[in-house]
This record gives structure tokens, C-alpha cells and sequence, in this order.
């Protein structure tokens, strides 16, 4: 028995030796105020090792417990504040008097020029630009797209250079359409914005939809807290435009919750002129018809975004996420002349014709996910959508027509009432697991349905009675399901990288038009491969390439026959034929030297979706309406190049030269054109004053004369300017951008093959000055969260234009 004696006397020993204490401590500013979220570290004072730490409360208190009797060092930091050490002598449980800390202005310019100089990182499949806490994140969400290198924004489009882009943010997919997804993006403000991902090969587990992808992802809340910010805009272009928002983080153990508001008022300018010369039988031309075109539209629109996790366990996440767009007030007020003239330019007789149009939005999309996390190193995620879209558009056209002699001879009226309700419907299931350090496995599945009721009603005025037009009223049912799998492996080794995926989609779509008893069905199934590969040869110099084909579907609207009237001579007109386009991408290109990046590029659309216009030279009817063109190439040489010369000021630079071909069948002829081009862009951001509160960032961006839908766009260049002021100890910040300062923005188009002919100058109301300011309060110290849901079905929603 003396053994066990023995041992449970060492036993009750070393309990009684090892007993623990704990440590408690206020920590304040110069002033006596509590400062909270306060780092406080415990170090062994033998060689400086981590025990155990904590942040202060809001009262500025924090306590540690479970230390062992001993010495150590206790070390409280903040940003912006010089950092405080001691020595203490734990035997008991010890309460310490005060801890002041005070304001480092040179330690806090340390770390302020490290976060506000923007970086571009450049992977084989996409570039990251970092732009948290930059001037540029004083601005709107949409200027700070217009600053990403690669991307172009304009007229209502967001493209990586040549080719439509699709918009994810968190990677979630921005189910709106074009319209609304530019009026998200410029009310947003970009204060929470991490950086821009251009992604222009997206792995197999992004839809096969997806194309070319832009991935904002957000800043969202991590440590237990709360902070938040109030910010207001107003901006003087052609009309004055408004707007303000709201933002709210908060964290605790169980809790994720970020709401964000924002509501803007603007009324944006559009002057137009279009010339189109109607040719007779042997293309010469017969009448020249020279419109000005005067768009106002005056806008309202309130936007709410919620996500929401909740921490089941440690391992386990539930997510929630809502985005709900609503537009009490979109209206366009269109005033057109035109004048007809022969091929002498002798006045032949013309035509005015005022467009009002009404239109009431309401855009609501909720994910619901659950995540979860093994022990070894899996997750699986289960998740689903859900949309409902409605849309109506209440139009009035009113036409007056002159003669030869400009004499009043007739006038026209109509009205049309069209909606538009659609659903979406997804659920998907994706798996990750690693096989090792250096190799990964994913898989998933996905099912989507897509319905879409629509119907228009044009109503003449005839001799002041309301007359059904039943020739241009019409009702479109659209029933589509999509059926999905995918495969994802990684793999790395010594210089060796490599990504493999295959993705499969089983589509089944079928529109019905019972007011023509009209069916159109589609059924395909299709495999998309994609493939990155790349060598890192030394420190200085690297290869790699990549291959992705994927797939466009047409937006619902443009599959419906219907026939929107701008005017009686101009139309908008859908096209229930459209096949779904199917794109082959090629990409091989170098990294040396840290800041050199050269690639070569290849894609190879098959039936390229695009608007345009074509004019009936017997009727003078001009119908904007979607086609799939036969056969478009894309081929082109990227030169880019990052360099900061000095501490405050960032460099980057970029030029593309590439060639664009389209070529098609429009049932008698063939048309092939091509067209060389160049993009080029050069950015620069400056961090400036003493306490680096002074941030700028100045980006110019040309694009040559290209080919774009058969049509030929002159050059443009795109200038921004944006300067921000941090006040109030960086909680406030005063914004200023100008936009456009050159005026070489607009746009130029001609349209010349076959029995087509035309020529329109677009006035955009893209020159503006911005003033803004922004107020941050609570803990303004957070880090990044970031989100990973989509449905990517909700991007093919187009409003009826």
C-alpha cells in the first residue's frame, strides 16, 4: 500500500501547487476613457512564448484566468496607441490599477500605409485587386468596378473588356437585372468592399453560366462586437442625384448579423442622335431618317441586404441571406424628332414621338445554407434559393406627323401594360475534402427550376376610344429546368500546380405562347472541362495556362415574342429561336519578376447572343432584337505590369491588343467582319499628409475602335478621379470624385453590312462630381467574413426594355 500512498500524496501535491489565478485590469486612454476591444496578451517571461490573452469589454475591463503561479510579461496593445509591457509576479489572484495607453501617430502611419495602397494579385485563373480602406472605398460600389483592371463600365454594361461580365458578390451570384444591377451598384457604397476578383477561368463548381466572373467580396464582422456606419452622397451631373445608407455589424458567440440599407433618388440624362439610311433594292440609299433623341429617367429605389449565420456548434453554420430591391418609381421620359430626308438631303417630311413609361420593380432573393466542417479537413454544404421577381411597365406613346411642307397631317396614341412574375428555384449540395497538404478533392450537385408568366396589352386610341390592339398583345409561360453535377480535383507538387474539373448540365426549357398557341422546347445535355496548369521555374519567373468552355443561356424576356414599342417606327422585339451560345477559352501566359505579366488569349464563341438592330427598308421599321451570331472569335496579347516606386504611391498599367470576328447567316448573305483594337488602362493611388489621411486614386482607361453585336464602336476614354480625407480620428471620411473630366466617354456606333445601315452618338450623363461622408462608430476594428452562396439562374431576369 505504500506505493499508492505514495502516489496520491505527489497527487494532492501538485493539485495544491498547481493551483490557478486570475488576472483582472482596466485599460484607458490619456483622457481616463475606457478604451474597448483592447488586445491583452499573457507571455512566459522565459522566452516570450503566447499563455493566454483577451480583448477589454466596453467598459475598457478584461480578466484572464487559469494561470499558473509564476512571472510573466503582460502586453496591451491597440492600433494607434503605443503598445504597453510589464513584468508581473503571479502567487495570487491579482487586480491591476489602470493601464493607460497613449496615441502613436507613428506607429498608426506604419500600418495605415501598409492598408491603404491598393495590390493587384495576379493567378492563373484570376486577378484579386485589394482595395480595403484605399480612396476608392469612399466612392460607390460602381466607381470602384470602373478602377478594377479589366473592367469596363459603360451605358448600362459591366464587361471585361470585350465579353459581358457576370456579377458575384461574396460569391453569390447578383440575381438582377442589368438595369437594377447597375443602380445597385452605383447607390452602394463601397466602404465594405475587400477586394475585386476577375475571374476569367471559374473552377467546375461555378455554373457553366458563369462565363466571366467579377467576385466583390465584402468586409463583414469576426471578433464579438459591434460597429456601424451612416453615409451620405450627392452627386451633380446633368440633374443632381442623392443618395444614403446604413450599415450594422454585430458578433457574438452564436451570432453573425449584417444589415445593410441604402436609398437613392437621381434622374440620370441620355441624349441620343441616330441616323438610318432606308436602301432600296440594289442598297443605295433611298430615304435618310436623322433622329434626336432626348431620355430622362428619374429613379427611386430602396435596397436591403441581410445575412445572417448562426453557430450551431463549433464545426456547423446555419446561414440566412435576403437581398430585396424594391423601385416604387422608374421612369423614363423619351422625347424623339425625326427628320426624313431623301438621298439629296431634301426635307421629305418628319415625325415627334414622346414615350412615357411607368414602371413599378420589386426584386427579392433568399438563400439558406448549412455548412458544415469535418475532423478531417471536409465540409459539406447544403443550400437553397429562392426568388420572386415582379415587374410592371405602364407606357404611353404619343406621334405627331408632318409632310413634305412640315404641315401637321395625323397623329397616333397607344398604351401598353406589361408584367412580368417570375420564380426561381434551387437546391445544391457541394462536398470538399482534402486528401492531403497538397491535393483536394470537390464534388456537387444542383437542381434548378425557372418560371416565368408574362403578358402584354396594347391599347389604341382611336378617335378617342380605347381599341385592344390583339395583334401586339400577347402572353409568354416559361417552364426551365436545369440539372447539374460537377467534379473539382487540386493538386501541387514540388513547381508544380494543377487544377481539373468537369462539369455536366441536363437542360430542359419549354416556353408556350397561348395567344399564338406557340411552343418552343429545348432539351440538351452538355459537358463543360476546365483545366489550369502552372510552373513556377524560380523566384522570377513562372508559367502557366488554362481551358474552360462554357455556356450562355438567353434571358427569359428575350425568348418571349413580345414587341415593345419605343415608337411606331422603333421596337424592341424578342426572339423565341434563341439557342444558348457555347464559348471555348485558351490562355497561356508568364509571370516574371514580380511586377511583369505577359499572356496570349483565345475564345471561340459558338452562337454569341447579342441585340441589334435591323431595319426593314420596306416598312422603315428599325426592331432591336437578340440573335445568336453564327461564329465569333476573340484573339489578343496582354501586356500588364504592377509596381509601387515608393511607399505612398502604387503603379499599375495594362495593354491589350486583340481581333474580334463575327460572322453569320442572315438567310440570303454572309456577313464577316473583324476589327483590331487595344485596351489599355493606368492607375495610380497615392497616400498622402503626415498621417496619411489623404488618400487619391487617379485611373485612365482607353479602348480602341472595336467590333461589338456587328456593330462598329469608336474609341473612348474613361477618366476617374477619387480623393478621400479620414476626420475625427478616422471614424469620418470627406469624399470627392469626378468622372469623365475629358468628355471622350460617349459612345459612336455605325452599322454598315449587307442592307444595313446606321450611325447613332450616344450623350451619356457620365461627367459628374461627387461629394460624400461617411461617420464609422462601435468597434471599427473587425475583420473579414466572407459568404459563399449563388443561384446563378436569377442573372438571366432582363427587364422588358
Amino acid at each position: 500500500m505504500k506505493p499508492l500512498f505514495t502516489a496520491i500524496f505527489f497527487a494532492l501535491s501538485l493539485s495544491l501547487f498547481s493551483q490557478e489565478f486570475s488576472l483582472k485590469g482596466t485599460v484607458v486612454d490619456e483622457n481616463q476613457k475606457p478604451l474597448s476591444y483592447v488586445n491583452v496578451v499573457v507571455l512566459s517571461s522565459a522566452d516570450e512564448s503566447f499563455v493566454n490573452g483577451t480583448s477589454t469589454n466596453d467598459n475598457g475591463q478584461f480578466e484572464i484566468e487559469s494561470l499558473a503561479e509564476g512571472d510573466y510579461i503582460l502586453k496591451v496593445s491597440f492600433i494607434g496607441f503605443k503598445t504597453v509591457s510589464q513584468s508581473i509576479s503571479l502567487k495570487s489572484d491579482l487586480s491591476l490599477s489602470k493601464i493607460t495607453l497613449i496615441e502613436d501617430a507613428e506607429s498608426l502611419d506604419a500600418i495605415t500605409v501598409t492598408a491603404k495602397r491598393p495590390t493587384v494579385v495576379r493567378k492563373p485563373d484570376r486577378l484579386t485587386f485589394n482595395v480595403e480602406d484605399t480612396a476608392l472605398t469612399e466612392g460607390t460600389t460602381l466607381q470602384v468596378l470602373k478602377s478594377t483592371p479589366g473592367v469596363i463600365v459603360s451605358d448600362g454594361t459591366i464587361n471585361i473588356k470585350s465579353e459581358s461580365a457576370t456579377i458575384f458578390i461574396n460569391n453569390r451570384r447578383v440575381q438582377l437585372t442589368s438595369s437594377e444591377l447597375i443602380q445597385l451598384l452605383e447607390s452602394s457604397p463601397a466602404n465594405s468592399i475587400k477586394s475585386i476578383d476577375v475571374i476569367t477561368n471559374p473552377p467546375a463548381s461555378y455554373d457553366a453560366d458563369s462565363g466571366s466572373v467579377i467576385n466583390i467580396i465584402m468586409s463583414k464582422n469576426l471578433v464579438t462586437g459591434y460597429r456601424g456606419s451612416v453615409s451620405a452622397g450627392y452627386t451633380q451631373g446633368v440633374f443632381p442625384r442623392y443618395n444614403a445608407a446604413t450599415s450594422h455589424y454585430f458578433k457574438n458567440d452564436k451570432i453573425n448579423l449584417n444589415i445593410n440599407y441604402s436609398h437613392t433618388g437621381q434622374k440620370i440624362d441620355r441624349e441620343e442622335i441616330a441616323e438610318v439610311d432606308f436602301l432600296d433594292s440594289n442598297n443605295s440609299i433611298q430615304e435618310i431618317w436623322n433622329s434626336g433623341i432626348d431620355r430622362n429617367t428619374k429613379s427611386k429605389t430602396h435596397n436591403l441586404n441581410l445575412n445572417l449565420d448562426y453557430y450551431l456548434s463549433e464545426n456547423t453554420t446555419l446561414s440566412f441571406t435576403s437581398t430585396a430591391l424594391y423601385t416604387p418609381i422608374f421612369d423614363y421620359r423619351i422625347k424623339n424628332n425625326t427628320v426624313i430626308t431623301d438621298a439629296n438631303s431634301v426635307f421629305d417630311g418628319r415625325f415627334t414621338a414622346d414615350n412615357n413609361s411607368d414602371d413599378d420593380k420589386l426584386n427579392i432573393g433568399s438563400d439558406l445554407g448549412l455548412n458544415t466542417n469535418f475532423k478531417n479537413g471536409s465540409s459539406l454544404n447544403i443550400s437553397g434559393h429562392f426568388t420572386i421577381y415582379s415587374y410592371e411597365r405602364d407606357q404611353n406613346v404619343f406621334s405627331n406627323f408632318f409632310d413634305e411642307n412640315n404641315t401637321f397631317t395625323n397623329f397616333s396614341e397607344f398604351n401598353t401594360l406589361a408584367n412580368q412574375d417570375t420564380n426561381i428555384y434551387n437546391a445544391k449540395v457541394d462536398y470538399s475534402i482534402p486528401f492531403n497538404d497538397t491535393s483536394a478533392f470537390d464534388a456537387g450537385l444542383k437542381f434548378s427550376n425557372v418560371t416565368t408568366e408574362s403578358a402584354i396589352t396594347r391599347v389604341d386610341i382611336i378617335n378617342g376610344n380605347e381599341v385592344i390592339n390583339t395583334a401586339n398583345s400577347n402572353a409568354f409561360d416559361y417552364d426551365e429546368n436545369v440539372f447539374a453535377a460537377y467534379i473539382n480535383y487540386s493538386k501541387s507538387w514540388d513547381k508544380w500546380d494543377i487544377v481539373l474539373g468537369l462539369r455536366t448540365e441536363q437542360t430542359n426549357i419549354e416556353g408556350f405562347s397561348p395567344t399564338l398557341n406557340q411552343t418552343n422546347t429545348q432539351d440538351y445535355l452538355e459537358w463543360f472541362p476546365n483545366a489550369s496548369i502552372s510552373l513556377t521555374v524560380s523566384d522570377n519567373f513562372s508559367l502557366y495556362g488554362n481551358y474552360k468552355r462554357s455556356i450562355t443561356r438567353p434571358n427569359y424576356t428575350n425568348l418571349n415574342p413580345f414587341t415593345f414599342f419605343l415608337n411606331e417606327n422603333s421596337i424592341v422585339v424578342g426572339n423565341p429561336d434563341l439557342l444558348p451560345t457555347f464559348k471555348d477559352h485558351f490562355v497561356i501566359g508568364t509571370n516574371f519578376y514580380k511586377y511583369f505579366t505577359i499572356e496570349a488569349y483565345y475564345i471561340n464563341y459558338k452562337g454569341a447572343i447579342n441585340e441589334i438592330p435591323r431595319q426593314d427598308n420596306t416598312t422603315n421599321i428599325v426592331a432591336y432584337t437578340p440573335v445568336n451570331i453564327d461564329k465569333t472569335i476573340d484573339f489578343g496579347f496582354d501586356f500588364l505590369f504592377d509596381y509601387s516606386p515608393t511607399n505612398r504611391w502604387y503603379l499599375s498599367f495594362g495593354t491589350s491588343f486583340y481581333n474580334i470576328s463575327e460572322e453569320t447567316d442572315f438567310g440570303n448573305d454572309i456577313v464577316d467582319l473583324s476589327q483590331w483594337s487595344n485596351y489599355s488602362y493606368l492607375s495610380n493611388d497615392l497616400t498622402l499628409l503626415e498621417d496619411n489621411s489623404l488618400n487619391l486614386n487617379l485611373t485612365f482607361t482607353y479602348v480602341g475602335k472595336n467590333l461589338i453585336a456587328l456593330n462598329i464602336i469608336e474609341d473612348q476614354f474613361f477618366s476617374e478621379l477619387s480623393v478621400s480625407k479620414n476626420i475625427f480620428k478616422n471614424k469620418g471620411t470627406l469624399s470627392l470624385g469626378v468622372s469623365d473630366f475629358f468628355n471622350l466617354q460617349d459612345q459612336k456606333f455605325a452599322t454598315r453590312y449587307l442592307n444595313q445601315s446606321g450611325r447613332r452618338e450616344i450623350d451619356l450623363d457620365n461627367r459628374f462630381v461627387k461629394l460624400g461622408f461617411r461617420y464609422k462608430f462601435g468597434n471599427t476594428k473587425l475583420n473579414t467574413n466572407e459568404r459563399t452562396t449563388d443561384a446563378e439562374e436569377r442573372e438571366r431576369i432582363k427587364d422588358l426594355d
